[in-house]
């Protein structure tokens, strides 16, 4: 997420009641997570596992729960617990774009909302669009022109994102948003989540089947075809031209090359190159994965 104005070093060691470090004079333009984070955003880490990815990533202002050496470029919040910093100056940042802006949905004129259908704050539907009753537009989502949403649709709702503590789940605050480009129809039932900082989005001209689940921050290509209840996870990407046949399940943080095509039940849980056709759980090359099966069906069999 963009923020209203750029936030020195100084301002956000006071927010946070940080210790800085590193570079006194970078100013933070942004927050994000950091698979979309870039130069001028604020991230955070909380696991040594994962501060030389970090620190080596493209964000420019890190928040940590250990004192370690700055890159150069680079500047670090000191706080104890990084996750809650970073929930409460999303939080901060998300009122101060919004007291700026227009709460009143953007409808074109062109657009049919049909009785029944819930439009949040700052959202905005393009020329054309239909929105059918029982389908909820949570805030700051953009819909594009030619789109359908069949009926009680749910788009924009949070991330499933928790951090495990000793004695509860706490959750990541939501503040990104859905862009659901032209020429896409959503089924009924459908159910995508917001980016956690960023956009969930889905492509110009895909269609999705009812009862899909899109979660957070993941970005669906154009002309991509999901049928009835494909379920994919965050932060996933599928290139143009996938197609996911019923109840394809797809675990987090992979990529989905242009063109593949993955059979009904399948479970993806690792990357897919382009161009392909797959199958099974785990989900590998379809006639590899059809002579395993030919092969086991004979096992045990009499001569």
């Amino acid at each position: 997420m963009k923020l209203h104005r750029p936030y020195t070093l100084d301002e956000l060691a006071q927010l946070t009641q940080a210790k800085a470090s590193g570079d006194k004079h970078l100013k933070a333009t942004g927050i994000n997570e950091i698979h979309v984070a870039g130069d001028g955003d604020i991230v955070f880490v909380d696991h040594p596992k994962y501060y030389d990815s970090t620190l080596a990533s493209s964000a420019s202002i890190v928040l940590i729960d250990k004192l370690v050496d700055c890159p150069d470029g680079k500047a670090l919040l000191q706080v104890a617990d990084p996750f809650a910093q970073f929930n409460a100056l999303g939080q901060r940042f998300k009122q101060e774009v919004e007291e700026h802006a227009d709460p009143v949905p953007q409808v074109d004129a062109s657009a049919v909302v049909m009785n029944g259908a819930q439009l949040g704050r700052y959202v905005r539907v393009g020329a054309r669009s239909v929105i059918h009753p029982g389908a909820v537009i949570y805030d700051h989502c953009v819909i594009g022109d030619d789109v359908t949403i069949h009926a009680n649709a749910a788009i924009g709702s949070d991330a499933f994102y928790f951090k495990r503590r000793p004695n509860k789940h706490d959750k990541m605050l939501s503040i990104g948003n859905v862009v659901i480009e032209d020429e896409v129809e959503i089924g009924a039932g459908c159910t995508i989540d917001r980016g956690v900082t960023s956009s969930t989005r889905i492509g110009k001209g895909s269609k999705l089947d009812n009862h899909v689940h899109i979660g957070h921050d993941t970005v669906i290509g154009e002309r991509c075809l999901l049928a009835a209840q494909v379920g994919i996870a965050g932060c996933v990407t599928l290139e143009d031209e996938v197609v996911f046949w019923g109840q394809v399940g797809c675990i987090a943080n992979v990529t989905i090359g242009k063109g593949v095509e993955v059979f009904a039940q399948s479970g993806i849980t690792k990357s897919l190159p382009s161009g392909g056709k797959f199958f099974g759980s785990p989900a590998g090359p379809a006639k590899s994965k059809m002579r395993e099966m030919a092969a086991l069906s004979r096992l045990g069999r009499t001569p």
